[in-house]
């Protein structure tokens, strides 16, 4: 795997990054928790463990290849969080701080933590990359792509993004689910992050936008293979900007109703909230079970329950989740952007 990654891993740092001589770059991973070795299953826990060991290769190959070029290089594996948007520990915190380029190959997400947007403040550069594998880094995968025609694909949707006062998105699965976007301004993950204090996830390939706080309503459905571990179509019904009910799913189903409800009480409100609008970009990206992948598949659409307030929104949470809706259908005022997953070129000019 080493041989078959190392030019991708480089062209991350110098080419995504755009490390710089002189700077250093933290690698991070977390480790199981003894309730997840004992809670999760055979698969999930082989495939923590591989991406521990993933990020441990990606230091190694950097610390071979361009070590004299830079000032330090560290592989920091911490404990698991247990969950994205939750907050890594204080040692781990601290050293994002102190690293120019954290490269975060994680399971659970840091991206919409205290720890992250501290980082960022003080001008470091973080690729989040929960869930990142292998098959990534592989010639024609998802980092692999052509990073001009995507930033700039994917930067005219979010200006369309900014400028839209309403989304419907449908899909024939069942999805059908109407937001509101007055005076939010989108973004563009576009895979570069060599500017102080930018960052986003990688692979890279989606505009996003946080719809605005108690207007989404509807139903959205996430079909099966399009969730990890998802073998039963999993419904989520909208109400007021917030989720109201869970419906199937399986295990996938009974896992996020126990994070929303206590008994019959909001466990936590705010992990209800209608967080995210976003729409895939990347061309290369095509494996629907992966989270970090599949909401970048160029044609896709994705909805994120739980916090907001690092993309624009007002709604802090200690979750941020994702569910990504292949071959959907997207309304901005009425107008077509997006026809059962296929983009319309003329709107995007």
């Amino acid at each position: 795997m080493k041989d078959v990654i190392a030019e991708s891993v480089l062209r991350m740092v110098k080419g995504n990054m755009g490390v710089k001589e002189g700077e250093n770059v933290l690698v991070l991973a977390d480790v199981p928790s003894i309730p997840e070795w004992k809670g999760k299953s055979l698969e999930s826990l082989q495939d923590f463990v591989s991406r521990l060991m993933l990020a441990r290769t990606v230091s190694g190959i950097i610390q071979e290849e361009i070590s004299g070029f830079l000032s330090g290089v560290k592989f920091h594996p911490y404990p698991s969080c247990g969950g994205s948007g939750r907050e890594p520990d204080s040692e781990t915190s601290q050293l994002m701080k102190a690293y120019d380029v954290i490269l975060a190959m994680t399971t659970h997400s840091l991206t919409h933590t205290v720890a992250r947007s501290e980082a960022t403040a003080l001008g470091r550069r973080v690729a989040s990359m929960p869930g990142v594998t292998a098959e990534m880094f592989y010639p024609e995968g998802a980092l692999f792509a052509d990073l001009v025609p995507m930033k700039e694909e994917t930067e005219r949707i979010a200006r369309i993004l900014t400028g839209a006062s309403s989304a419907r998105v449908v899909s024939k699965n069942g999805t059908d689910l109407h937001l509101s976007l007055k005076g939010r301004s989108a973004k563009a993950d576009t895979g570069v992050l060599d500017a102080p204090g930018a960052w986003g996830n990688l692979p890279a390939g989606e505009a996003y936008i946080a719809p605005l706080e108690g207007t989404c309503e509807g139903v959205l459905v996430v079909s099966a293979g399009w969730y990890p571990e998802l073998e039963r179509p999993l419904t989520i019904t909208f109400k007021k900007g917030a989720v109201t009910e869970v419906e199937g799913g399986g295990r996938v189903g009974e896992g996020l109703r126990e994070l929303l409800e206590s008994g019959m009480e909001p466990r936590f409100p705010e992990r209800r909230n209608c967080a995210e609008l976003g729409i895939g970009t990347n061309p290369c990206a095509t494996r629907p079970d992966n989270l970090l992948e599949a909401e970048k598949i160029r044609g896709t659409v994705h909805i994120a329950i739980g916090d907001s307030s690092h993309m624009g929104g007002k709604v802090s949470a200690d979750v941020h989740e994702d569910f990504v809706v292949p071959n959907a259908t997207l309304y901005l005022d009425g107008v077509c952007l997006m026809k059962d997953g296929v983009l319309d070129t003329e709107c995007l000019g």
